[in-house]
């Protein structure tokens, strides 16, 4: 098939809304899918594009979001081109757009372009998928559709295709390998008798029906799971009052879920790409294990196995924003001697760090994150030589924790099999895991304002540049509060991409403290930077 301009100039899909302008960003184009069906249709023959910048090999596209070869996030550079492409709302715009990125990238349009893609459980995606291929057939890629699956099972499929035949191939290239590849590898590295049933929050979306295929390929010996808020096809439930997001905001149990002393619980997002676990004590408090506490655990439990295995060349660092709470940070580097990097919110920065250590840990306070294994470090595992029982146990649990984790991206399936795996190697409850330390008060209070991008920042997003003076204003109420463990971050923040907000996360000495700081603060950015709606 051809690249056929005349086809993309004459087929192109005009914006939805007049005036909307597109912003393509760590997690693609967010906004309603009202507006999306014409950025479906570019980000098809961006995909082409790339595809055959890369000599033909398989690009991944689940519409909003496109997957480099090694299952990565696209390549930064072309986010600027993704973002013209979507802005251009006439033909002869697009094709102008379109000859920029061919000359910039020196594209041979005659070299085959491969685009794999798949969808969720929105109501939405017939027909977004629908303009996606329009504008990969107008491109002329060989388009292959995946059906429904999660992000992160759409980027473990693209780095399988591409490395499929080499000496670092990944796995294989199907649904059933995923789960394959998960399970076998959790049965190793778990080591011990399972633990008691996790109850797992999907969110109502997507990573409801792939967790319950996944356990079909493996005993319930092994693992027990009970899958709540799994009703994927009522309208309007995806993410309601449950949820990843839901539980880290609001500091509790979905409402859906009884929780009492002694269960173990953990939310996905709808997406299936960020976790988080959860428990009640024996007075009822509610307990969160977030991003920075599956860091902590997963960064001690792959050290010491290191040490175990008597390959202590392996250097294991941890990658957080500057969102993480101030005592995991403390641990991490105090406690553990872990190395720990700071780098702006978004997963790009995070994994992109991470690559410059061994073993590179990283995820965010929200729960999405993963683990990056070196090339040098997954040989030097796999060539490893056991001297006694307890180094060949060691050696067969990191060889098993590189095949268990998902290393292209977040992915709530794998890291929740990863933190169970640990937890049951550890034979650990969720208090034990928690007693590593205990986490500063926090708060997160989102503030709907009349435009996010007035907010400017500074490192790592530790410091408001702009509006002019409002960081100022916010030291000067952060000075009030004594405890010199006191921080206070603004985050540019939108779920959805759907609305202008941003969110103040403050953390203190007391909850009180805490409470009062961030609202505070928030009522302070309302009135600074043109809140809309009820004030906080």
């Amino acid at each position: 098939m051809s690249f056929d301009t005349a086809a993309i100039k004459n087929n192109i899909i005009a914006h939805e809304k007049e005036g909307f302008v597109y912003t393509y960003g760590t997690a693609g184009f967010r906004s309603n899918a009202e507006v999306l069906g014409s950025v479906m249709y570019k980000v098809g023959i961006l995909a082409a594009l790339r595809s055959k910048k890369l000599n033909s090999s398989t690009i991944g596209d689940n519409g909003v979001k496109l997957v480099d070869p090694r299952g990565e996030m696209l390549e930064q550079s072309w986010e600027v081109y993704a973002t013209k492409l979507a802005n251009a709302n006439d033909g002869e715009t697009l094709l102008n757009a379109i000859d920029e990125i061919v000359a910039q990238y020196k594209i041979d349009l005659e070299i085959p372009a491969n685009v794999i893609y798949a969808y969720d459980t929105r109501p939405s995606c017939p027909h977004l998928v629908k303009c996606l291929e329009q504008g990969l057939e107008a491109a002329g890629a060989k388009g292959t559709n995946f059906g429904l699956k999660t992000t992160p099972m759409l980027h473990y499929l693209v780095r399988c295709i591409n490395t499929a035949g080499t000496n670092d191939a990944y796995g294989e290239p199907t649904e059933e390998g995923y789960y394959k590849k998960l399970t076998t590898a959790f049965a190793t590295a778990k080591g011990k008798p399972r633990l008691s049933t996790l109850h797992v929050d999907c969110a109502n979306g997507v990573g409801a029906p792939k967790l319950r295929e996944l356990l079909k390929f493996i005993s319930p010996n092994t693992l027990s799971v009970d899958i709540v808020n799994e009703d994927t096809t009522t309208l309007g439930q995806l993410n309601k009052n449950c949820g990843a997001d839901f539980v880290k905001t609001n500091q509790r149990a979905p409402p859906s879920i009884t929780i009492t002393a002694g269960d173990r619980c953990c939310s996905f997002d709808g997406d299936a790409d960020r976790i988080v676990f959860y428990y009640v004590t024996e007075d009822g408090t509610f307990r969160l294990l977030d991003g920075d506490k599956i860091a902590g655990l997963a960064a001690i439990f792959i050290t010491e196995l290191v040490q175990e295995a008597g390959i202590d060349s392996i250097k294991v660092g941890v990658v957080q924003t500057a969102y993480a709470n101030g005592s995991s940070t403390n641990y991490l580097t105090k406690v553990l001697s872990v190395p720990v990097s700071c780098v702006s919110t978004g997963v790009k920065h995070l994994h992109h760090e991470a690559e410059k250590y061994d073993v590179g840990v990283y995820f965010e306070a929200n729960g999405h994150g993963t683990v990056l294994f070196s090339p040098d470090a997954l040989n030097t595992i796999k060539t490893a030589e056991a001297k006694t029982p307890a180094q060949k146990q060691a050696i067969a649990q990191l060889s098993a924790l590189t095949e268990l984790i998902n290393q292209t991206v977040g992915d709530a399936i794998s890291d929740m099999l990863l933190v169970e795996a640990i937890l049951t190697s550890r034979q650990w409850s969720f208090e034990e895991w928690d007693q590593a330390y205990t986490d500063l008060p926090n708060r997160l209070v989102k503030v709907v304002v009349s435009d996010r991008h007035i907010f400017k920042t500074t490192n790592a997003e530790r410091q408001l540049v702009e509006p002019a003076g409002l960081q100022a204003e916010i030291d000067s109420l952060v000075a009030k509060y004594s405890n010199a463990l006191c921080l206070l971050i603004v985050y540019l923040y939108s779920a959805s991409g759907t609305e202008d907000a941003v969110r103040v996360y403050a953390e203190a000495a007391t909850r009180a403290e805490t409470d009062d700081l961030a609202f505070k603060v928030a009522q302070l950015v309302y009135d600074r930077a043109g809140g809309v709606g009820a004030r906080p």
